[in-house]
């Protein structure tokens, strides 16, 4: 086991670029996870790790061949993006983003511009437990491998399959394996959530400042509402997103 108790140590500094710069988390295929649970959830799933750093304040499973760092608990909070740091963190290998040549299932979520990490990575989890086969994300979505982001999945990230792709390779894609898009939107078709049949398709949950693209919707053969009280105009993401995924599980759970 190494000691490094310098800030300017190579390995501190490539974990505070990881942490904040998308551009090396791409280049190096590496991101950060911080505390145990994730640390347990990541070994339970075969993720491939690279370091461990902790700073001896509890035991750590450290998988054979994988470099195990000790670093005092004031450096090892310097480098924790939590606000109560549990004493752990590691480098993780990214798995592959790009969307396969067949979609490896029937049921899938798709993010369209949907920006906060925390969104992100909520319905990522949520995906996870309603048994979506994968989560698409389209451009101006936030980094699925960021800090926030992979807290917020509480482990999914090494369960799901997470995959970013544009609107112009994700519509064959689909049509390949005769799955309908649709979106959350209001339009002259829109139908209720609970009497569109969601075993087999694609559904698009859109930010909360514009929602749902027109480009996107143009390529929709429907799209979705929740019903609510009138008085309420619209739900958060992530809570959209989790009313979807009921719905396509619900015949299936």
């Amino acid at each position: 086991m190494e000691q490094i108790t310098s800030r300017s140590n190579p390995l501190v500094g490539q974990i505070r670029k990881l942490n904040t710069a998308r551009s090396a988390r791409r280049d190096q295929g590496l991101f950060v996870c911080d505390g145990p649970k994730l640390l347990e959830e990541a070994l339970r799933s075969g993720a491939v790790l690279t370091a461990v750093v902790h700073d001896g304040s509890r035991p750590c499973p450290v998988p054979e061949g994988v470099r195990e760092v000790r670093v005092p608990a004031d450096l090892l909070k310097s480098l924790s993006t939590t606000e109560s740091p549990q004493g752990v963190l590691f480098l993780c290998r990214q798995p592959q983003l790009t969307l396969p040549k067949t979609l490896p299932g029937t049921r899938f979520l798709v993010l369209d511009g949907v920006q906060d990490p925390g969104n992100v990575g909520t319905i990522w989890r949520t995906a996870d437990a309603f048994g979506a086969d994968g989560l698409i994300l389209l451009p101006g979505c936030a980094d699925p491998f960021s800090p926030k982001t992979v807290r917020a999945t509480m482990g999914a990230c090494f369960r799901l399959p997470a995959w970013e792709t544009t609107l112009e390779e994700l519509v064959p894609s689909l049509e390949a394996l005769g799955l309908p898009l649709y979106a959350t939107a209001l339009r002259e078709d829109t139908d209720d959530v609970r009497r569109t049949d969601l075993s087999r398709c694609a559904v698009v949950i859109g930010s909360e400042g514009r929602g749902v693209s027109q480009i996107v919707l143009d390529h929709c053969a429907g799209t979705l509402k929740i019903p609510m009280r009138q008085r309420c105009e619209s739900l958060n993401a992530a809570v959209a997103a989790s009313v979807v995924l009921w719905e396509m599980a619900r015949t299936l759970l």
